[in-house]
């Protein structure tokens, strides 16, 4: 979860700057895409009018035409990981944003994920993990996806990790996993495993509670 949250809202945060009162309404002038009234997305989300203003002047700063393309966030992302590949990991989070499998990210997309990811329910931020390691959608983690999402995510923190990762550390880190969630033992894990689990580990319930505050 960290991984997910930390990054995202880094540079959301960084460009809080004080604005002029006519510069309180949303900017949304020479944009190939025109979002949802304010009205409308602080109903659909847990974020004030306020926050969402702070949050489509940083959006709009990186894309100015209202539209992220999956190469365009690659490379945003990749910002925050110099010493390693984010291009994977970033790959299967920018499928987790894009719902609509449309191939880029509006910016409702990314605020309706956004609340979730801090403002949700714990519930809710299972469920949008579970979808980002369901690679293909089946309703299920099998240790597939799981071995791809946990390289990628080994890509992204790079050589320089401390203490220094051993080759077959995704390998372990899958078999851990689905020793401790795959609750049935068929070789894969569904949904209602995957909550339960995460409920039961006091660390992740921790890690999803570091970023409620952080817009």
């Amino acid at each position: 979860m960290g991984a997910v949250v930390g990054t995202l809202t880094m540079q959301t945060k960084s460009r809080r700057l004080s604005r002029d009162k006519a510069d309180d309404d949303l900017e949304m002038t020479v944009v190939c895409h025109r979002p949802e009234g304010l009205d409308q997305m602080e109903a659909q989300t847990n974020f004030s009018k306020r926050e969402l203003q702070v949050l489509y002047r940083g959006f709009k700063n990186e894309c100015p035409s209202g539209v992220v393309s999956e190469e365009t966030f690659k490379q945003i992302y990749s910002k925050f990981f110099p010493h390693g590949d984010a291009s994977a990991y970033a790959h299967y989070l920018f499928n987790a944003f894009d719902t609509g499998h449309t191939g880029s990210i509006k910016f409702e997309d990314f605020v309706t994920a956004l609340s979730i990811l801090l403002r949700g329910s714990v519930t809710e931020k299972l469920q949008w993990t579970f979808n980002l390691y369901d690679i293909n959608r089946d309703g299920y983690i099998n240790k597939e996806e799981m071995t791809d999402i946990v390289r990628a995510i080994y890509d992204m923190m790079g050589k320089y990790t401390y203490p220094v990762l051993k080759t077959d550390a995704p390998k372990q880190h899958v078999d851990a996993f689905f020793q401790k969630m795959d609750k049935n033992r068929d070789g894969v894990v569904t949904l209602d495993e995957f909550i339960l689990s995460c409920q039961e580990d006091e660390n992740i319930m921790r890690s999803l509670q570091l970023f409620e505050n952080v817009i």
